[in-house]
């Protein structure tokens, strides 16, 4: 009889085996986000309200991270669900470059959409006397926190300028908003902020003191030698102070999920992402660029199968 037993109980453990793991619904959804004077974390309170009305049973929460890198290595460890991520960023961290952030490749990250694209803002104190690049030298500058996508952003567009950190007389490794702070109190001369257009704390900076906005020619975009890094425009008017069109450097930003998340909970976050767009206008106008028609351009990881049921459903993948 004990044999039997164990006989059938092994038939039963093998027969569960088989049979496909029911994914299991998720109780609480973490939305990455970044400082709360970047554009993430207002669209990251906005997609979280949007996605608590799509699954009235989860807990949907916002954190506040370092941004990028630190968001995919959170996914990546199962510490959220889904995350605003730069593209250059999230390549790196599928390749697994080390010097970005990333020790080994990050295999379990899945693709939600591309959002709106990054401009990579240089801004002066206009009494500091900077009007190109090449004046950045001897300055004092601020390069986004250690390793976020933004200090990341520096690197590379310094670096096709040909300019190196050693050049500066000091660099800070700060986020937004603090950067603004010592730029008012005249202990910076510059900050490098990537960011959607108008964002907080740029504005916040222009109306305190008077602003430079500084050029990055289309030429030292290509010298990047990425294809993430795209030429843009800051329109005139952006800031206060700014009365002409500024070249710059764009990175396309994406929402990323991981392998682990079902593939329900992410066809209602997709879903919850672009029936509720007005809801991310309404919190920052960086997302009047967010478009169905570009939402798998570029995209450097696998879509997430919740995600492309979505797509499927709405004709924006056949």
């Amino acid at each position: 009889m004990k044999h039997s037993s164990l006989a059938a109980a092994a038939v039963l453990a093998a027969t569960l085996a088989a049979a496909p793991a029911a994914p299991a619904a998720e109780k609480f959804v973490n939305v990455l986000t970044g400082g709360t004077s970047g554009v993430y974390y207002p669209l990251g309170v906005a997609l979280s309200s949007s996605i608590g009305k799509a699954l009235p049973d989860v807990k949907s929460s916002v954190q506040s991270t370092k941004a990028s890198v630190e968001n995919l290595n959170l996914l990546q460890a199962g510490r959220g669900e889904i995350a605003f991520t730069l593209g250059d960023s999230l390549s790196d961290a599928w390749k697994g470059n080390e010097e970005a952030g990333f020790k080994t490749p990050l295999k379990k990250l899945r693709g939600v959409a591309a959002i709106y694209p990054n401009y990579i803002q240089i801004v002066a104190r206009a009494d500091a006397g900077i009007k190109t690049l090449a004046d950045l030298k001897g300055k004092r500058v601020s390069v986004g926190a250690p390793r976020s996508g933004t200090e990341l952003n520096a690197r590379a567009v310094f670096g096709a300028a040909g300019i190196t950190y050693k050049d500066f007389s000091k660099v800070e490794y700060l986020p937004f908003g603090e950067s603004v702070e010592l730029m008012k109190n005249r202990q910076l001369d510059v900050t490098l902020q990537s960011a959607g257009l108008g964002v907080a704390s740029l504005r916040d900076l222009a109306t305190s003191v008077d602003i430079v906005v500084v050029a990055i020619p289309a030429d030292v975009v290509k010298k990047t030698n990425d294809p993430a890094y795209l030429p843009a425009t800051i329109p005139a008017n952006t800031y206060k102070g700014q009365s002409a069109d500024v070249p710059a450097a764009a990175v396309q930003n994406f929402l990323v999920t991981h392998d682990g998340v079902s593939n329900e909970t992410v066809y209602a976050m997709t879903k919850a992402l672009w029936t509720g767009l007005d809801t991310l206008v309404a919190a920052h106008s960086a997302a009047k660029a967010i478009d169905l028609k570009r939402a798998l351009e570029g995209m450097p990881v696998p879509l997430h199968p919740g995600a492309e049921k979505y797509y499927r459903e709405v004709g924006a993948l056949k």
